[in-house]
């Protein structure tokens, strides 16, 4: 059974989300939205299209006028204003006009990528997403925001784009890796941790459920995260104020997957943010020690690091100033007042950050001993 979610601005409704567990519905959807006859451009990666494109094109073929798949090299670090050229380009080819329209199909990446094209092609055409990866489904693929990296500033280059449609598939997570899999629970901890403490819990509890992928609860579990940045977004669609707080374990996270050259996860660098995040609310007496350690633990049945070898944590530290939430002014630091309460915090200094990347540090020494 589908579920929807309506995502409002200013009390009006802007986009559906819809949850579901096939592409089925995907062409009564697109039809709500009068799409039909129009052009539709499915941009995906080297790793997703594979699994998912030729679905969606042969669903669409007799649907719209012509369907193009546009595929990039699957990654991070493709993640650049090339690519979104090279995603230009093939609309200028194929003629498509703003009455056609951007479909994005896999995970955040491409969601990122897509959107921020969509948003400068003749000034905007719509587009859809279709996030494939449970880190999309729950975060990046909601909220419109869109965006590349540039040089070492993570999604420096960007613009808030709303998609038209959000359309979940829960059953493509099937065919993620397992580690890609885990990543997103990253961002369905955050949930818990810095808005709803019954949600936290709840994960917890579904913990074998979760591993597992069983249906309902992941279905479940995707409605939740969605329908609790719906209500943020909506409050602040525009990040100028609590929307902020969605970036918990992502300022030092960020700094960790750039001194790693990606070679960590998003959602693995942000469980150790969160960590590091965590710390520093317990050294502030925001949390108590034990509050700490608990999160801290619990991220390692999901599969999610706790501790990093080979790094500086100087330069950890030092990234940090790379990250576009610092190079415009003030740091805002997310902390933790308990568990389902989070902060903005303004005066966590540069030593407490150090100290924080230190609790995760593991050098070879600590390893031999």
């Amino acid at each position: 059974m589908s579920k929807t979610i309506t995502v409002n601005l200013k009390k009006k409704p802007i986009y559906d989300i819809i949850i579901h567990n096939d592409f089925s519905l995907l062409k009564d959807e697109l039809n709500k939205l009068s799409y039909e006859g129009r052009k539709c451009l499915i941009v995906t990666d080297s790793n997703v299209g594979p699994h998912h494109a030729a679905e969606i094109e042969n669903l669409l073929s007799d649907f719209c006028t012509e369907v193009v798949v546009h595929t990039f090299e699957a990654g991070e670090c493709n993640k650049n204003l090339k690519t979104v050229e090279g995603i230009i380009k093939t609309l200028v080819e194929h003629h498509f006009s703003r009455k056609d329209f951007i479909l994005a199909l896999g995970g955040g990446v491409t969601g990122d990528i897509s959107g921020f094209a969509s948003s400068i092609y003749m000034r905007g055409i719509d587009f859809i997403q279709v996030p494939t990866t449970l880190l999309a489904q729950v975060d990046s693929s909601i909220g419109g925001k869109t965006g590349v990296d540039f040089d070492q500033y993570k999604n420096m280059v960007g613009a808030f784009y709303m998609p038209k449609l959000v359309y979940i598939n829960t059953s493509t997570l099937k065919t993620l890796p397992a580690r890609q899999y885990y990543s997103g629970m990253a961002e369905v901890m955050k949930y818990g941790l810095i808005m709803d403490s019954s949600f936290y819990e709840w994960i917890l509890n579904k913990m074998y459920e979760i591993h597992d992928m069983d249906q309902d609860t992941l279905e479940e579990m995707i409605e939740h995260c969605c329908t609790l940045k719906q209500r943020i977004v909506e409050k602040d669609p525009f990040e100028n104020g609590d929307r902020a707080l969605l970036n918990f374990g992502h300022t030092l996270g960020h700094a960790i997957e750039k001194a790693k050259n990606l070679t960590l996860l998003h959602g693995e660098c942000v469980a150790l943010g969160c960590v590091c995040a965590a710390y520093i609310s317990w050294k502030k007496d925001r949390l108590s020690m034990e509050e700490y350690y608990e999160i801290r633990d619990m991220f390692v049945p999901f599969n999610l690091p706790i501790s990093i070898t080979e790094i500086d944590p100087a330069e950890i530290v030092a990234l940090t100033k790379s990250d576009k939430k610092a190079s415009v002014g003030e740091l805002k630091f997310i902390l933790l007042k308990r568990v389902g309460k989070a902060v903005i915090d303004t005066t966590v200094t540069e030593e407490e950050m150090l100290a924080a990347v230190n609790e995760i540090y593991f050098s070879e020494d600590d390893l031999n001993e």
